[in-house]
């Protein structure tokens, strides 16, 4: 279970999102405690990767509402510039790495608010380590990696700035079965070490069988949480979601 079920660092409560007319999030409550993987799953247009862009503050022209408190403190209406200074990532769906930047480039990107240059180094090797694929590559223009490659990139770079909280937008997108295991055994990995982490994805099978615990959100709505292990046995998230049942 988490390192420390009792600390909370991440706590959503009644949070609404609109887009003009449209409410693409209704009220939810969820909350990631320290050490935590937990995993916010469901189908397209659900609701999740607003919910990761409403604790991010990277939605332009709608209406959020509620409460949003990130180790303790209120963050709703916060620029996303600020957020990575209190140690906030988000790794977004479709990755964003810097094209026409080297592995290694990127990688220091990730770590800009930091000014401990050894500490700097220390973590591009341990990445390294954790992403051998990129060793091998550090040179060469991040644009010129595949799919997976650059998946992988985008979360050593967010891993860079030394987060408390890493928030993954639906990394197993476009990706071949393979490349899925492997960012899969990744995530794992980076939760082993005890970094927080919330996952947002579509591949219910896998997020649940790597998370602590689950959240299913259906029509802006979270319709069931729990012990995601529990989950993957529950049989209304086999029929929805497992494709079994």
């Amino acid at each position: 279970m988490a390192a420390n079920a009792l600390t909370n660092v991440l706590k959503i409560e009644g949070l609404k999102v609109a887009y003009g007319g449209i409410q693409a999030v209704k009220g939810i409550d969820l909350e990631v405690n320290e050490g935590e993987l937990v995993t916010l799953i469901g189908a397209n247009g659900a609701g999740k990767t607003t919910t990761l862009k409403a604790i991010t503050g990277t939605l332009p022209n709608c209406k959020v509402d509620g409460h949003i408190h990130y180790l303790g403190k209120a963050i709703k209406g916060s620029h996303s510039f600020d957020l990575v200074k209190t140690k906030l990532a988000m790794v977004p769906e479709g990755r964003g790495v810097f094209t026409r930047m080297s592995i290694y480039e990127n990688l220091l990107m990730g770590a800009y608010v930091r000014d401990d240059k050894a500490g700097i180094a220390a973590d591009v090797d341990k990445w390294f380590s954790v992403f051998p694929r990129l060793k091998e590559r550090a040179a060469q223009m991040a644009g010129t990696l595949s799919g997976g490659e650059q998946q992988m990139l985008a979360m050593a770079r967010a891993l860079m700035s030394h987060p408390k909280l890493l928030l993954l937008d639906e990394p197993s997108m476009g990706l071949s079965p393979i490349m899925v295991e492997k960012i899969f055994e990744v995530i794992r990995t980076v939760s082993a070490q005890g970094i927080t982490i919330l996952l947002v994805e579509q591949n219910a099978k896998l997020a649940l069988q790597a998370a602590h615990r689950g959240y299913v959100m259906d029509s802006g709505l979270v319709t069931m949480n729990g012990d995601a292990k529990a989950m993957l046995d529950d049989p209304k998230v086999k029929a929805a979601y497992l494709g079994e049942g």
